[in-house]
């Protein structure tokens, strides 16, 4: 019985402070959502295959502290010969909460694990947008972030050691 006493200044609990790195999402949020139709209704006729374009962007700021937002911007568009039949512009966001991290950790979460986490939900969001305008569901292709944070770090570090210019997303 004696012993019982002992059992908690055995531990080691320091002075108290959370000191574990952590990183994540507090929340998530459509910022700007631009859904076009503008050859309706012609459009839902035409019978050209058309071409689809995707394109993505991601962008992070600090908002306050240990939180920052960060932006995935896509933009899909359907267009044939006749012209455009949709274009589709979602801006989703996240705050994200990290602490205890060091420069690149949190410049990999940033700009790789949160991406990576919000993209399900902008792909539906896209997928809606679309079906809402009268055409078929889009369903965008998974994106492999983390392949292409390294790839994009890659390229920078190449770029530096051959002093071509300015580093990728520095333009």
């Amino acid at each position: 019985m004696a012993d019982e006493g002992n059992i908690i200044s055995d531990l080691d609990l320091g002075n108290g402070e959370d000191t574990a790195p952590a990183a994540g999402i507090i929340s998530q949020y459509i910022k700007d959502l631009s859904v076009e139709n503008p050859n309706a209704p012609e459009a839902f006729s035409w019978q050209e295959q058309p071409q689809i374009d995707v394109q993505f962007n991601i962008g992070a700021r600090a908002i306050e502290g240990e939180v920052h937002e960060v932006e995935l911007k896509i933009t899909c568009s359907s267009r044939t010969s006749l012209g455009v039949a949709f274009a589709v512009e979602l801006s989703y966001c996240a705050l994200i909460g990290m602490r205890n991290l060091e420069e690149a950790q949190s410049h990999a979460f940033l700009f790789a694990e949160a991406p990576r986490i919000l993209f399900p939900y902008a792909r539906r969001i896209v997928s809606d947008a679309v079906r809402d305008a009268g055409f078929a569901p889009l369903m965008l292709e998974p994106i492999d972030f983390n392949g292409l944070y390294v790839q994009q770090l890659q390229a920078q570090q190449q770029q530096a050691e051959t002093g071509m210019g300015e580093p990728v997303g520095n333009a």
